[in-house]
C-alpha cells in the first residue's frame, strides 16, 4: 500500500478559486497521477485557512487574505463529487485549541493533518510575515518551533502531523536562513515528548525536495527519534499540482527502509487509523 493524504487540489495564490479546481474533472487528473505511480489511497487536505469558517479560529492578516470559501461546501464536493478521502490540514494555533476542535467534530472527515506554519504571528516558511525578521535569534526560533510541534501533538486535534520539520524550510547554503549549528537533535527531542504521548502519526514528507532546502520532511535523525517513541508513519507529498502526486517517493520510500519501517498509516471514516505494508498498489480507495 503506498498512500498520499497531504494533497491539495490548488496551487496556493489568490486567483486559485474553487470553482476552477474543486470540480471532477481536476480531481480525476490527480486519480490518475496517482494510478501511474502505483498510489491507492489518495485524500485531499485543503489548508484551513482557505475557508471563513476559519477565521472564528484565528484573524491573522494571512488568514483574513484567503479565507473566502465555505467548509462545509467543500466536504459536500469531496464526499460526492470524488473518490478522494477527504481531510483538512489545520494550523495549530494556540490559545484556538478548543475553537478548532469544535470545527473539526462538527465534519464527517476521514483525517486530520495538524501543521506549524506561524510562532505567534510569525511565519517560518514565507517572506510574508516572516518569523525571521522578528530579531529572535536561530537558536529562539528553532526550540520555541519545536516546543510548539510537541503542544500540537499533544493536543490530540490532529492525527498526522505535518512537514514536521518545516522550519529548515529555507537553504543556509544559498545565505537564506542560517541553522543552528551542532547537534539538531537537541531540538528535536523538545517535540518528543507531545509526539509519544499523543500516537500521532507522523508525516514523511517528500515537499521538501521541492523546496529551498531540498531535504525531505522530516531530518532522518528526527524521524528515527518519533520512531522509537512509537510513531507511526503516514506517507505524503504535499501535492498542489498533479504531476507532484508521489514526487520523489522512491528516496522517501529508501529512507523507511533504511529505517527499519514496513508499514503505513491508512485511514478510514470517523478518523480510524489502521496499518498496512509498504506496497505500490493501484486500487482506488472508493473502490475497495
Amino acid at each position: 500500500m503506498l498512500t498520499d493524504y497531504h494533497v491539495h487540489l490548488r496551487p496556493d495564490g489568490h486567483d486559485a478559486t474553487p470553482a476552477e479546481y474543486h470540480t471532477q474533472a481536476n480531481a480525476e487528473r490527480y486519480r490518475a497521477a496517482a494510478q501511474e505511480r502505483g498510489i491507492a489511497e489518495l485524500g485531499v487536505s485543503e489548508h484551513i485557512y482557505r475557508f471563513s469558517q476559519a477565521l472564528d479560529i484565528w484573524r491573522h492578516p494571512f488568514w483574513e487574505q484567503f479565507a473566502h470559501d465555505d467548509l462545509d461546501e467543500y466536504c459536500v464536493f469531496v464526499r460526492e463529487h470524488t473518490d478522494l478521502r477527504l481531510g483538512i490540514e489545520a494550523d495549530f494555533v494556540p490559545g484556538g485549541e478548543d475553537r478548532l476542535a469544535g470545527l473539526l467534530e462538527a465534519r464527517d472527515l476521514d483525517y486530520v493533518v495538524g501543521s506549524v506554519h506561524f510562532l505567534r504571528d510569525g511565519a517560518v516558511d514565507m517572506d510574508d510575515y516572516s518569523v525571521w525578521d522578528s530579531g529572535r535569534s536561530v537558536e529562539e526560533i528553532w526550540r520555541r518551533y519545536f516546543q510548539t510541534i510537541g503542544e500540537s501533538a499533544a493536543s490530540g486535534l490532529f492525527d498526522v502531523l505535518a512537514h514536521p520539520d518545516l522550519v529548515k524550510y529555507w537553504s543556509p547554503t544559498r545565505g537564506e536562513r542560517p541553522l543552528p549549528e551542532g547537534d539538531l537533535r537537541r531540538y528535536y527531542e523538545l517535540a518528543i515528548d507531545g509526539i509519544a504521548e499523543s500516537g500521532i502519526a507522523v508525516e514523511v514528507s517528500t515537499a521538501g525536495l521541492r523546496k529551498p532546502v531540498g531535504e525531505m520532511y522530516p531530518a532522518p535523525a528526527f524521524l528515527a527519534m518519533c520512531l522509537e517513541a512509537g510513531a507511526p508513519v503516514a506517507l505524503s507529498s504535499d501535492a498542489h499540482r498533479p504531476q507532484d502526486i508521489g514526487a520523489d517517493y522512491d528516496r522517501a520510500l529508501e529512507m523507511l527502509s533504511d529505517l527499519g519501517v514496513t508499514e503505513l498509516c491508512v485511514f478510514e471514516g470517523q478518523r480510524r487509523r489502521r496499518m498496512e505494508p509498504i506496497g505500490a498498489g493501484s486500487q482506488p480507495a472508493g473502490e475497495r
